[in-house]
């Protein structure tokens, strides 16, 4: 009964501090590291604390007998009161670990961890006469620990290749909550080397990070610019004094920021990567710990930075060989279908139909020849495409850049990048003009119009590639239209040019050359008059092709033009043929198979004598629908001084009809190899029906029933001659 007034007297008056307790509690706390701190009474008087706690807490030690309530207010608010009320009251220890404390006043509050214990204290008699309060701050180690989790998650999102916005972002978000007086940004360096980029700055103002986006690199460009041209870390406690934030002083007092201290992001090559900065809104200089902060955290967005951009290099790696397969395919996919044309003409016309849509929506080619200069293809996307090149005003702004192209030889665009630029034509919105030049002749120009936007270098580089191939095919196919040509007129020379018209009888002939024709073949056959209303015919085969060919072919002829009028036997003159041939200085191995005739008109039939020399026999095929074989024997013409062969008399009713083929009909090969043959051709003409058909007639039966054994496919010349009787 005798405590209880002393311990409601303990609660209404303040005690007297017990000298020998205060010593005591100085030699016991006053170097040790962990806080102290001895509380009287039901109002926690401050009786005693260490300097730990005046470090941790504030304050000294004149402020003794004050409740630790008045002392440090903020106390109160955080619950620390009511766990001083707890053991008071009960006399029970309480512990707490890696309890938050916010000290500090309003605005500049710091965020604290403790590990505390709170013991009751006890009077003689055991009664609670007071609180003991030890605790340890853990601030330091609970920050490291959070500072290292979050640095393995933004470790473990870099080896995720996570976005790099999402990192950096998650950074700053992380490093604001661990210190909610900072607030974080991150620029990044532009590709020029020039400037700084945003990265991230979650907790600065939008209209901040805009206004930042794109700042110099340079002295005296804030901190993050400077820090940036000077790769060192650049402090700036007070923005608004700063020299070096002139310029951008009133944009930082519109965000609240009044320090800011920078730290730039250097790549392991050495490489400026961007900045880190921390921004304060009061002025402020860092502690050691806001340093290493920073260093750490800069070596963090330089793995993520360099991560980012090797992954970027590699996909821009991966994105430039797939683009170079495409180009690479279309070029030789259009190059190949370009050479497949065997026309001057059709070449030119499909390299214009390729470049359209891929390379440009509107194409046109001009070429050069005998001195002028046309439009030989065009091709267009659309109809609107179309109708704008017809255009006159564009028509003729595009001739002119076509003539500057064929004088110059070179490549005429809008494109800033390439040489001999011009004004853009009316009406599109980029242009190219590429020459056509083989063996150093320009003979023609590429024009590649485009109307949805520029033609870029990689559009230029491809058309110069597909021109130059272009070119080349283009010339080929001239000069095979060429050769085509000249085998052409070359072969009509040594033709009839028309059958003439025999008195008794119905004359057709056909002769179609093999492949696609560039060479003069051996094949031939002539009709032509003779003395005393006779006529000559001959059809014959040169072994070879080409000029040799030609050579043997026309002598043949003119010899038995010459010879047929002065001797009157069809054996003399295949023998003077035969003696022209052996005795020509010509090539020995070049010998002809030939079979001429002579026939006359009776006046009721065709009286004709014939003569073989190595041909193919002549078939004749009688009204009846009979077919004969004329199988007199005869030796090739060139190959012996003397020739040996007998004449044939043949007489054709009207109706009937002589027919002459060389071998290129009669060995034509079927898919499985196979010989059309001599009975092939009987066959053929056995199967006609009826009589007038006609020598035009007889021809189409015969190339008809060779296309549908051999197909169309001539590997050698084939020529037929027809005399039907009338």
């Amino acid at each position: 009964m005798s405590l209880q007034p002393d311990r409601l007297g303990a609660v209404t008056t303040p005690p007297r501090f017990p000298s020998w307790r205060t010593e005591e509690y100085e030699d016991l706390f006053d170097q040790a590291p962990v806080i102290f701190v001895a509380l009287g009474g039901a109002s926690h008087l401050l009786e005693a604390a260490n300097p730990a706690f005046f470090a941790a807490f504030g304050g000294d030690r004149t402020h003794a007998g004050l409740p630790i309530g008045d002392l440090i207010p903020e106390l109160a608010p955080q619950g620390v009161l009511d766990r001083l009320d707890a053991v008071y009251r009960t006399g029970t220890p309480l512990r707490a670990r890696g309890a938050r404390l916010l000290l500090g006043v309003p605005g500049k509050e710091r965020e604290g961890f403790f590990d505390v214990t709170y013991e009751p204290r006890r009077d003689a008699v055991g009664a609670v006469d007071g609180v003991v309060v030890i605790a340890v701050e853990t601030t330091g180690h609970h920050h490291a620990q959070l500072l290292a989790a979050e640095q393995r998650i933004l470790l473990e999102q870099i080896a995720r290749d996570a976005p790099l916005g999402d990192i950096l972002t998650g950074m700053a978000k992380a490093i604001e909550e661990l210190s909610p007086e900072l607030i974080v940004s991150v620029l990044l360096a532009d590709s020029d080397g020039r400037h700084l980029r945003h990265g991230t700055g979650p907790g600065l103002p939008a209209f901040y990070n805009e206004a930042i986006d794109g700042i110099a690199i340079g002295a005296n460009v804030g901190s993050c610019g400077t820090a940036a041209h000077l790769r060192v870390p650049v402090i700036v406690t007070d923005i608004a004094t700063d020299h070096r934030w002139e310029g951008y002083q009133e944009l930082a007092a519109r965000a609240g920021l009044a320090a800011c201290w920078s730290t730039p992001i250097i790549g392991t090559d050495d490489r400026l990567l961007g900045t880190f900065a921390m921004y304060h809104r009061a002025p402020k200089a860092p502690e050691e710990k806001d340093l290493a902060l920073s260093a750490a955290f800069a070596r963090i967005a330089a793995l993520a930075i360099e991560r980012h951009q090797a992954m970027e290099a590699s996909r821009a790696a991966q994105e430039r060989e797939q683009e170079a397969r495409e180009d690479l395919a279309f070029v030789l996919e259009a190059s190949t279908a370009i050479t497949r044309e065997p026309h001057f003409s059709d070449c030119l016309q499909c390299l214009a139909r390729l470049v359209v849509p891929t390379l440009a929506l509107l194409c046109s080619v001009h070429v050069r020849e005998h001195g002028r200069t046309r439009q030989i293809a065009m091709a267009a996307a659309t109809p609107a495409e179309e109708d704008l090149l017809a255009s006159p005003v564009l028509r003729e702004q595009v001739e002119r850049a076509v003539a500057r192209v064929l004088a110059s030889g070179t490549t005429e665009t809008d494109h800033a990048d390439a040489l001999g630029s011009h004004t853009v034509l009316p009406g599109v919105t980029g242009y190219l003009c590429v020459p056509l030049s083989v063996r150093g002749r320009t003979f023609g120009v590429l024009t590649l119009l485009a109307t949805d936007g520029p033609l870029d270098g990689h559009v230029i580089s491809l058309a110069k590639e597909l021109a130059r191939r272009a070119a080349s095919s283009a010339d080929n196919a001239h000069q095979f239209s060429d050769r085509v040509q000249l085998a052409r007129d070359l072969q009509a020379g040594l033709l009839p040019p028309e059958l003439p018209s025999v008195p008794g009888a119905d004359l057709a002939a056909s002769y179609s050359p093999a492949g696609e024709g560039i060479e003069v073949g051996g094949d031939f056959y002539d009709v032509f008059p003779l003395p005393d209303d006779h006529w000559a015919f001959m059809i014959g085969d040169v072994c070879g092709r080409g000029a040799l060919a030609a050579t043997i072919t026309g002598m043949v002829r003119h010899t038995a033009r010459a010879a047929a009028r002065l001797l009157h036997d069809p054996a003399d003159v295949v023998s003077a043929i035969n003696d022209a041939l052996t005795g020509s200085p010509l090539d020995e191995d070049h010998f002809v198979s030939l079979v001429y005739g002579e026939l006359r008109h009776t006046g009721s039939h065709l009286a004709l004598e014939l003569i073989r020399a190595g041909h193919v026999p002549p078939l004749v095929r009688r009204t009846d629908g009979t077919v004969e074989q004329l199988v007199q024997p005869g030796l090739l013409l060139g190959i012996s001084p003397e020739f040996h062969g007998a004449t044939c008399r043949l007489d054709l009713a009207p109706g009937d009809s002589l027919v002459l083929v060389t071998d290129g009909i009669t060995e034509a090969r079927s898919a499985t190899g196979e010989f059309f043959d001599e009975h092939r051709l009987a066959d053929a003409l056995l199967t006609l029906t009826g009589t007038t058909s006609g020598a035009a007639g007889l021809i189409e039966a015969v190339h008809a029933a060779v296309t549908a054994f051999a197909g169309r496919s001539t590997p050698d010349d084939q020529a037929a001659l027809v005399l039907t009787a009338t």
